[in-house]
């Protein structure tokens, strides 16, 4: 889709991901081995959300003006020189919102993970890339990391997944939604589609869900309070493969799909796997309040 260096307009600058991924791309101190060189951030939309304050928000935009960035609160200037947009909004409950202005333009999307704060508007952002042919995806670094990718090449139809990461807590909304996300994602990509059910399990040191699938595999997501280390194990009857997640170029990596994304059209996941996890997450916090099993809607393929 692009030959030539990729502008892109940054949606939101609530989450560190707008620092993290600008600094990647044009930061004059950013470390060579972080580089990457086919991305330039040209502008970013501030608006206030509860997940950051003003003055972090103030902290944010001098930093993004100092790499050259041009940081606005209008919609309309944000976009007006971009080729691509990445939509990088901490607060989920604002994703279906900017995701229906930015789909206007037709330019390919990068949705920062999770996908929307519900399923219902999950669903409504991928019916409405559908139906405006606008390529998009969403996703998580983690499901990403070369330390899982090894795992799964081990062991590449698991029985059972344990994995593991931190549990957040959410300024506003469901916090396993927000960032049980990261080890979702994780589930996923090592047990594939197919989710049933969950069953979740709360104590002082956070929460524990248990996937069932029809095939009889299990996936065990372990969302621990302040613990921010991610990894697991993919394992069948007779063997098991650990993996720790090194989220060392974690940002960097993603950026590299990400880019390769805007000039391919092609994307890493497909929607009915962003679908399903973000069922998933639904399921896990419904299973939470109610204390009981509860089945994951399917997604048609």
């Amino acid at each position: 889709m692009f030959s030539d260096l990729i502008r892109v307009a940054l949606i939101g600058l609530d989450t560190s991901h707008a620092i993290e991924f600008a600094r990647r791309l044009q930061a004059p101190d950013c470390d060579e081995k972080q580089k990457v060189s086919g991305l330039a951030v040209v502008s970013c939309l501030r608006f206030a959300t509860p997940f950051q304050s003003e003055e972090g928000l103030d902290e944010r935009q001098a930093m993004l003006e100092s790499w050259g960035i041009k940081v606005t609160t209008d919609f309309d200037e944000a976009i007006e020189n971009c080729d691509a947009l990445i939509v990088a909004i901490n607060d989920p409950s604002f994703h279906q919102e900017y995701f229906v202005r930015a789909a206007s333009l037709g330019k390919p999307i990068f949705l920062d993970k999770p996908l929307a704060d519900n399923l219902a508007s999950g669903r409504a952002i991928v019916e409405l890339a559908e139906a405006k042919n606008i390529p998009f995806f969403s996703a998580s670094s983690l499901r990403f990391v070369p330390q899982l990718e090894e795992a799964y090449l081990q062991m590449p139809t698991p029985q059972f997944v344990h994995v593991f990461g931190p549990l957040g807590q959410a300024p506003s909304g469901s916090s396993i939604i927000w960032y049980g996300v990261h080890s979702f994602e994780m589930l996923q990509r090592a047990l594939g589609s197919g989710a049933q059910s969950v069953r979740v399990f709360k104590d002082e040191n956070g929460v524990t869900a248990i996937v069932s699938y029809a095939d009889n595999r299990r996936g065990v997501v372990e969302l621990n309070n302040g613990a921010y280390v991610y990894g697991g194990s993919l394992r069948d009857p007779k063997r098991a493969v650990p993996f720790v997640a090194d989220m060392t170029y974690a940002y960097r990596d993603l950026l590299l799909l990400i880019e390769a994304f805007f000039r391919t059209g092609q994307a890493p996941l497909s929607p009915q796997d962003t679908l399903e996890i973000m069922a998933l997450l639904e399921a896990t916090e419904r299973a939470l309040q109610s204390g009981r099993e509860e089945m994951i809607e399917k997604q048609a393929a």
